[in-house]
């Protein structure tokens, strides 16, 4: 059937992956007429053509609570489970902002907390502007960076309750992520760099000898002639 999960795809979290999306949101969405006639059958190349077209980010809007493209996708992502080197390429890419929320947003339903981290947490200095429609059906203007910080810090986002992942300072105690430096430590670690640049004493140079004068021959005494008798007679 068009809505089973693939068979060959893995439980996540202990569940089938579609069950991460609750069944009330998972019902409107397999009712939904995009869902019946763009997902159909889409493989995980689809996925992104259609990722591409997106205009909007979002859960559900409207009295009726109408699933939104994207939510969809999402769906059809944990039905299909792509590789999770396609869900990095979603996330890496730079040409398509909609496809790279929704790998990274992919990724914070099924991933461990390791890649969660490691592969969203470079997303928070990205600020590229994403429309994200809302509860009522209006529309406003949020950034990925904003998207991907509600994505570690919240617990229910565009309508899905997101797995638990522990704080980041427990991965860091026990070695598991290497502690986070955010721009401003990047920047004073620069800062401090050049100021040791600027204290450290100029190289030395060496004395250079001054070049030698070229020698000059010695001059040579003048003989001075006899006179001779015949020079008295002049």
């Amino acid at each position: 059937m068009a809505n089973r999960t693939d068979r060959s795809a893995r439980n996540v979290h202990g569940v089938d992956p579609q069950n991460l999306v609750e069944k009330i949101v998972k019902t409107r969405i397999y009712n939904n007429m995009y869902w019946k006639e763009h997902c159909f059958g889409l493989s995980a190349e689809g996925v992104i053509e259609r990722g591409v077209k997106l205009n909007c980010v979002g859960g559900s809007y409207g009295d009726s609570r109408r699933p939104t493209k994207f939510l969809c996708l999402v769906l059809k992502m944990l039905q299909m489970q792509p590789d999770l080197e396609m869900v990095m390429e979603f996330i890496k890419q730079g040409d398509f902002k909609y496809v790279t929320v929704l790998g990274a947003f992919y990724l914070r339903l099924v991933g461990s907390p390791f890649q969660i981290y490691d592969y969203l947490e470079p997303l928070l200095n990205d600020y590229r502007k994403i429309v994200l429609r809302n509860l009522d059906g209006s529309y406003c203007i949020t950034y990925i960076d904003e998207l991907v910080d509600s994505f570690l810090s919240d617990n229910n986002v565009f309508d899905c309750t997101l797995p638990r992942i522990p704080p980041r300072r427990v991965l860091e105690h026990n070695d598991i992520l290497q502690p986070r430096l955010d721009n401003l430590d990047k920047d004073k670690d620069d800062d401090d760099e050049e100021e040791e640049e600027e204290d450290s004493p100029p190289p030395t140079k060496e004395p250079v000898a001054p070049p030698a004068q070229p020698e000059q021959a010695a001059p040579q005494p003048t003989k001075k002639r006899r006179r001779s008798s015949s020079d008295d007679l002049d």
